[in-house]
């Protein structure tokens, strides 16, 4: 069932997401819906907060990313296929050089802006059969996952501006909170609600 994703200004998106366990409930329908919700949207990353649940819980799928032609083959490989459920993650370590790339969400359609990370995380997460795994990633892949992350921590891509960009940004965010913006999927807008 495709969900409705939770627009900029609810305040969801800002809590501290909390660690499940094995017997929360429904969990497989849970995980079957926020693919779907996931990919109606076109996106490569979808957080529990953004179909508003403050777990902490989050899907990426970055194989659309592996057709990129500037991509090393080697960073292909690693993108192909890459689709997992992470589960209670903690990112244990960031390391490596910050780098800017171009980044939007899907709780804030219609805007995208550069944001610096640094290159390799390490991961510690369960997989949707509880299985635990510690990991490292870099590049565009600990990208996603760190964007992913943040979600789960109450933090919003935008808040990694500078404070002159949220100026500037201020009225547009204003707007997607209010539901003036267009989108192709499903959203629940937080000033509509309050309209009810």
């Amino acid at each position: 069932m495709i969900l409705p994703i939770i627009a900029y200004g609810d305040p969801v998106l800002r809590k501290v997401g909390t660690d499940i366990d094995a017997d929360y409930p429904k969990l497989k329908e849970l995980l079957d819906n926020m693919w779907e919700t996931m990919y109606n949207a076109h996106g490569v990353g979808l957080a529990a907060p953004q179909i508003g649940l403050p777990i902490r819980l989050f899907l990426v799928d970055a194989s659309p990313f592996a057709d990129d032609e500037d991509m090393s083959p080697e960073e292909q490989k690693q993108l192909e296929g890459f689709k997992k459920a992470f589960i209670n993650p903690k990112i244990t370590k960031e390391t490596g050089e910050e780098w800017n790339f171009n980044e939007g969400c899907l709780s804030i359609p219609d805007i995208r802006e550069d944001v610096s990370r640094k290159d390799t995380i390490q991961i510690t997460y369960l997989d949707e059969n509880f299985k635990e795994h510690k990991e490292s990633y870099n590049g565009l892949l600990a990208r996603v996952i760190q964007h992913e992350y943040d979600h789960i921590e109450g933090v919003l891509f935008t808040d990694k501006l500078s404070s002159l960009k949220k100026r500037l940004l201020k009225g547009r965010l204003s707007n997607i909170s209010k539901g003036k913006v267009s989108v192709e999927y499903r959203m629940r807008f937080p000033e509509m609600k309050k309209r009810r």
